[in-house]
């Protein structure tokens, strides 16, 4: 099965209201219930695989994210002789 393409919220820049979700949510299950050839079971568990993973790559990019930004403090950090 292929991923959706959805937007992770992250990247949509804002979190909609349930108003306008609903439509998105709905259209989001249709697909993945064609996909799964009408199987509810197996939609879910495309769901749930597709979600684990976007967690695990948001975690990565927030570990990269960490980890740039303490370089970019040791990197500008003044020397103990005030020179820089």
């Amino acid at each position: 099965m292929h991923r959706l393409g959805a937007k992770v919220m992250s990247e949509a820049g804002c979190e909609p209201s349930h108003g306008e979700t609903q439509p998105q949510v709905e259209e989001i299950a249709s697909r993945y219930l064609r996909q799964a050839n009408g199987d509810p079971a197996v939609a879910l568990r495309a769901v749930i695989r597709d979600a684990l993973a976007d967690l695990g790559e948001m975690e990565r990019r927030t570990r990269h994210a960490e980890r740039l930004i303490s370089w970019g403090f040791v990197r500008v950090r003044p020397s103990a002789n005030g020179t820089g």
